[in-house]
């Protein structure tokens, strides 16, 4: 297998990196932020505006560089702009959803690190034996087939989860978990595929590198965007459950602080002790309720993706693959078991690499040429 490169490769963009850098690293930062005091923070407003700032510095570099990485004419945007869509919102639901998941198992029910890993195999497993699938299936079917319904079955299995009360125990996530874990397995494969299939072959670096990057960023900012959500959910339920109590309702930011630290028994066990036994439950309501919130935004976030690429990753914008050196001007490969005959017949038909009346007629006299040699 050949390799592709770029016929006119550019410069490292070292101030483009920087920005993309300060830019996701004030987003998250601020989203961050934003959890821990509010949205009005004055260093919660400084970030999200400078994570702004660096993404409009991005934006014209891309048109005026005389090589930028990402060029605005050398990718198909509509399917392009899908796959990475179906990236970020993979990452961003379900993958970015066990995060809290796993602290709901060990805080609540009050599962070890090991009890909670072995629970939430029952994901890990219907991920593996469905990408296994898909993988086969991704050098048969468009990769727009599987992506869609598996973007859709986690989100479905996501709303399937909603519904946590302080008293529900693990099994009420086994269904959701199971089959979201096939439909990640059923979008992974894809993903790279769609995203190197949309452009010509010496781009495929840069396509890769940018959906890898959406993938990173879609986890990171989801992340931090739900942390932000769920402390401010999370504070609401347990004021409202402590209410009545006015020594315990005093501590809520305090207790929601060592709650996302996972330090939910730290935070009982920080109280008086008769007031324990009321504090723990109105915890593990609250928390439930809080997980709950989270569970239907990252099903509507897993349902939105699937629209989108259903929308925008179409099947006639694929390219046909070609041989790497015929990027170069080589003559392309053919197999040893193909007649020549049958290769130039191809050729004429418009089959082969190339349908250029020109350089169809040159292939056929080199390879007849080549044939009578080899008689």
């Amino acid at each position: 297998m050949g390799e592709s490169r770029e016929v006119h490769p550019g410069r490292p963009d070292w101030v483009g990196f920087v920005l993309l850098t300060a830019g996701l690293v004030s987003l998250v930062y601020g989203l961050t932020r934003a959890g821990e005091t509010s949205w009005g923070d004055t260093g919660v407003i400084v970030f999200l505006s400078l994570a702004t700032g660096a993404v409009d510095g991005i934006c014209p570099r891309r048109t005026r560089r005389p090589a930028p990485d990402v060029r605005p004419g050398a990718v198909p945007y509509p399917p392009f702009v899908g796959g990475l869509v179906a990236a970020f919102t993979m990452n961003g639901s379900l993958f970015a959803m066990f995060l809290y998941l796993v602290l709901h198992l060990r805080d609540m029910p009050g599962y070890s690190a090991m009890a909670t890993g072995l629970r939430l195999l029952a994901s890990t497993g219907g991920l593996f034996v469905a990408a296994a699938v898909s993988g086969r299936l991704s050098e048969r079917v468009p990769g727009r087939y599987l992506i869609e319904p598996g973007l859709a079955m986690v989100g479905a299995c996501l709303w399937l989860m909603t519904g946590l009360s302080g008293t529900s125990s693990w099994a009420h996530l086994l269904p959701g978990l199971v089959v979201a874990g096939v439909g990640a397995g059923l979008v992974n494969p894809p993903l790279a595929s769609t995203a190197v299939g949309v452009v010509a072959p010496e781009r495929a670096g840069m396509a890769s590198g940018v959906n890898s990057t959406f993938r990173q960023v879609g986890f990171a900012t989801a992340i931090a965007a739900l942390g932000s959500l769920f402390a401010t959910t999370l504070q609401r339920h347990l004021e409202a459950a402590l209410s009545s109590v006015p020594a315990l309702s005093r501590q809520a930011p305090q207790t929601v602080a060592l709650i996302r630290q996972g330090n939910a028994a730290r935070a009982i066990n920080a109280v008086v002790p008769t007031l324990r036994r009321e504090l723990a439950a109105a915890v593990r309501s609250s928390f439930a309720a809080g997980v709950d919130d989270l569970l239907v935004v990252t099903a509507v976030v897993a349902f939105a993706g699937a629209l989108v690429t259903f929308v925008l990753v179409r099947e006639r914008d694929f390219l046909q693959r070609r041989d790497p050196g015929e990027l170069h001007g080589d003559e392309p490969r053919h197999d040893s078991g193909t007649s020549p005959s049958a290769q130039i017949l191809a050729l004429r038909h418009g089959t082969g690499a190339r349908s250029d009346p020109a350089r169809t007629a040159s292939l056929a006299a080199s390879r007849l040429d080549k044939a009578a040699k080899g008689v």
